[in-house]
């Protein structure tokens, strides 16, 4: 089965650049390109979430209520009675 598509010449530079570096045709580089994107795309049962857990991280903020309370723990930090820096030179909020 054939398929005709109009591309920006920017995209289609990049695809004769990368069929000219890996030696293939135009044409094998658009259909390895759109096979790869429908298996993405095409598997229902993969959430949104699990294609972008790996780039997640967690930071270590040292206080232990801080996603429940920020707000509070903000409000004192920009009043100047939130933030000391402790002997180990990691931040801590104090009362």
């Amino acid at each position: 089965m054939q398929l005709t598509i109009r591309m920006p010449d920017d995209q289609m530079g990049k695809i004769e650049h990368i069929a000219k570096k890996m030696g293939l045709k135009k044409s094998d580089v658009t259909r390895m390109a759109l096979k790869k994107f429908i298996e993405e795309y095409s598997d229902s049962t993969v959430k949104p979430f699990d294609k972008v857990k790996n780039l997640l991280g967690v930071v270590e903020s040292g206080v232990p209520d801080l996603g429940q309370r920020h707000r509070n723990h903000l409000i004192k930090k920009i009043k100047g009675t939130g933030i000391s820096k402790s002997s180990n030179s990691s931040y801590r909020f104090c009362s």
